[in-house]
Protein backbone atom coordinates (compact mmCIF):
# COMPACT_ATOMS: atom_id res chain seq x y z
CA UNK A 1 0.00 0.00 0.00
CA UNK A 2 2.03 3.19 -1.35
CA UNK A 3 0.14 6.42 -0.48
CA UNK A 4 -0.34 8.86 -2.97
CA UNK A 5 -0.52 12.75 -2.71
CA UNK A 6 -3.48 14.19 -4.80
CA UNK A 7 -4.60 17.98 -5.09
CA UNK A 8 -7.81 18.79 -4.50
CA UNK A 9 -9.07 20.70 -8.14
CA UNK A 10 -12.15 22.53 -5.60
CA UNK A 11 -10.05 23.99 -2.46
CA UNK A 12 -6.15 23.35 -3.01
CA UNK A 13 -5.69 20.68 -0.16
CA UNK A 14 -3.45 17.67 -0.08
CA UNK A 15 -4.72 14.77 0.33
CA UNK A 16 -3.11 11.28 0.99
CA UNK A 17 -4.66 8.03 -0.07
CA UNK A 18 -3.49 4.53 -0.92
CA UNK A 19 -2.64 4.31 -4.49
CA UNK A 20 -4.67 0.99 -5.09
CA UNK A 21 -7.55 3.82 -4.07
CA UNK A 22 -6.94 5.93 -6.75
CA UNK A 23 -9.54 4.41 -9.40
CA UNK A 24 -12.18 4.26 -6.54
CA UNK A 25 -13.03 8.02 -7.46
CA UNK A 26 -12.18 9.54 -4.09
CA UNK A 27 -13.52 12.14 -2.64
CA UNK A 28 -11.54 14.97 -0.90
CA UNK A 29 -11.35 14.52 3.09
CA UNK A 30 -11.78 18.61 3.64
CA UNK A 31 -14.43 19.60 1.34
CA UNK A 32 -15.27 16.16 0.27
CA UNK A 33 -15.93 17.04 -3.58
CA UNK A 34 -14.33 14.49 -5.94
CA UNK A 35 -10.06 14.61 -6.24
CA UNK A 36 -10.87 13.36 -10.04
CA UNK A 37 -13.22 15.80 -12.41
CA UNK A 38 -12.37 14.34 -15.95
CA UNK A 39 -11.41 17.79 -17.18
CA UNK A 40 -8.43 20.41 -17.50
CA UNK A 41 -8.22 22.39 -14.42
CA UNK A 42 -7.84 26.19 -15.12
CA UNK A 43 -4.14 27.47 -13.59
CA UNK A 44 -3.77 30.33 -12.14
CA UNK A 45 -1.86 32.22 -10.01
CA UNK A 46 -3.74 30.49 -6.73
CA UNK A 47 -3.56 27.11 -7.34
CA UNK A 48 -0.58 26.79 -9.80
CA UNK A 49 1.60 25.76 -7.07
CA UNK A 50 -0.30 23.07 -5.09
CA UNK A 51 -1.67 22.16 -8.57
CA UNK A 52 2.12 21.32 -9.47
CA UNK A 53 3.76 20.41 -6.08
CA UNK A 54 1.21 18.49 -4.29
CA UNK A 55 0.67 16.04 -6.74
CA UNK A 56 2.34 12.80 -7.10
CA UNK A 57 0.67 11.62 -10.43
CA UNK A 58 2.32 13.64 -13.42
CA UNK A 59 0.54 17.04 -14.32
CA UNK A 60 0.30 18.06 -18.19
CA UNK A 61 0.12 21.59 -18.94
CA UNK A 62 -1.22 22.82 -22.06
CA UNK A 63 0.07 26.33 -22.88
CA UNK A 64 -2.84 28.30 -24.83
CA UNK A 65 -3.88 31.93 -26.10
CA UNK A 66 -7.54 32.54 -27.07
CA UNK A 67 -6.27 34.43 -30.34
CA UNK A 68 -4.65 30.85 -31.39
CA UNK A 69 -6.80 28.77 -34.08
CA UNK A 70 -4.05 25.37 -33.34
CA UNK A 71 -4.51 26.21 -29.54
CA UNK A 72 -8.40 26.14 -30.08
CA UNK A 73 -8.80 23.27 -32.62
CA UNK A 74 -6.81 21.48 -29.99
CA UNK A 75 -8.59 22.15 -27.04
CA UNK A 76 -11.16 18.88 -27.48
CA UNK A 77 -7.70 16.30 -27.62
CA UNK A 78 -6.99 18.05 -24.41
CA UNK A 79 -10.21 17.40 -23.67
CA UNK A 80 -10.60 13.76 -23.88
CA UNK A 81 -7.37 12.95 -22.69
CA UNK A 82 -7.98 14.77 -19.52
CA UNK A 83 -11.04 12.52 -19.43
CA UNK A 84 -9.46 9.14 -20.37
CA UNK A 85 -6.09 9.46 -18.26
CA UNK A 86 -7.45 10.46 -14.78
CA UNK A 87 -6.48 9.45 -12.21
CA UNK A 88 -3.04 8.58 -13.63
CA UNK A 89 -2.64 11.98 -15.02
CA UNK A 90 -3.54 15.36 -14.04
CA UNK A 91 -4.58 17.90 -16.89
CA UNK A 92 -4.60 21.86 -16.53
CA UNK A 93 -4.49 24.83 -19.20
CA UNK A 94 -2.62 27.87 -18.91
CA UNK A 95 -3.84 31.07 -20.56
CA UNK A 96 -1.01 32.91 -21.74
CA UNK A 97 -2.38 36.06 -22.03
CA UNK A 98 -4.42 36.46 -19.10
CA UNK A 99 -2.06 34.43 -16.78
CA UNK A 100 1.65 36.17 -18.28
CA UNK A 101 3.50 35.78 -14.33
CA UNK A 102 2.88 31.84 -15.02
CA UNK A 103 4.13 32.04 -18.48
CA UNK A 104 7.17 33.80 -18.43
CA UNK A 105 9.07 32.29 -15.91
CA UNK A 106 8.28 28.92 -18.11
CA UNK A 107 9.75 30.14 -21.27
CA UNK A 108 6.81 29.39 -24.12
CA UNK A 109 8.21 30.82 -27.02
CA UNK A 110 5.04 28.87 -29.19
CA UNK A 111 1.23 27.72 -28.62
CA UNK A 112 0.80 25.66 -27.96
CA UNK A 113 3.30 23.89 -25.98
CA UNK A 114 2.43 21.07 -23.50
CA UNK A 115 4.47 21.15 -20.51
CA UNK A 116 4.67 17.64 -18.58
CA UNK A 117 5.61 18.19 -14.22
CA UNK A 118 6.21 15.23 -12.29
CA UNK A 119 6.65 16.25 -8.51
CA UNK A 120 6.84 19.86 -9.41
CA UNK A 121 9.30 20.07 -11.87
CA UNK A 122 9.69 20.25 -15.19
CA UNK A 123 10.22 17.10 -16.86
CA UNK A 124 9.61 17.12 -20.53
CA UNK A 125 7.99 19.37 -23.35
CA UNK A 126 6.44 19.77 -26.70
CA UNK A 127 5.09 22.44 -29.16
CA UNK A 128 2.52 21.86 -31.37
CA UNK A 129 -0.94 20.83 -31.63
CA UNK A 130 -1.51 16.85 -31.94
CA UNK A 131 -3.98 14.01 -32.56
CA UNK A 132 -5.53 11.82 -29.63
CA UNK A 133 -3.42 9.02 -30.73
CA UNK A 134 -0.19 11.53 -31.20
CA UNK A 135 -0.83 12.91 -27.45
CA UNK A 136 -1.09 9.56 -26.07
CA UNK A 137 1.85 7.77 -27.89
CA UNK A 138 4.05 10.64 -26.64
CA UNK A 139 2.76 10.64 -23.30
CA UNK A 140 3.93 6.93 -23.45
CA UNK A 141 7.18 7.76 -24.95
CA UNK A 142 8.25 10.13 -22.08
CA UNK A 143 7.03 8.16 -19.32
CA UNK A 144 4.12 9.72 -18.08
CA UNK A 145 1.84 6.82 -18.56
CA UNK A 146 1.79 3.10 -19.74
Amino acid sequence: MNPVQINCPHCFSTNRLPSERLTDKPNCGKCKRPLFVGKPLELNPGNVANTLDKNDIPVLVDCWAPWCGPCQGFAPVFEQLAAQSEPYLRCAKLNTEAVPSIAQPWGIRSIPTLILFKGGKEVQRVSGAMSLPQLKAWLVQVGAFG
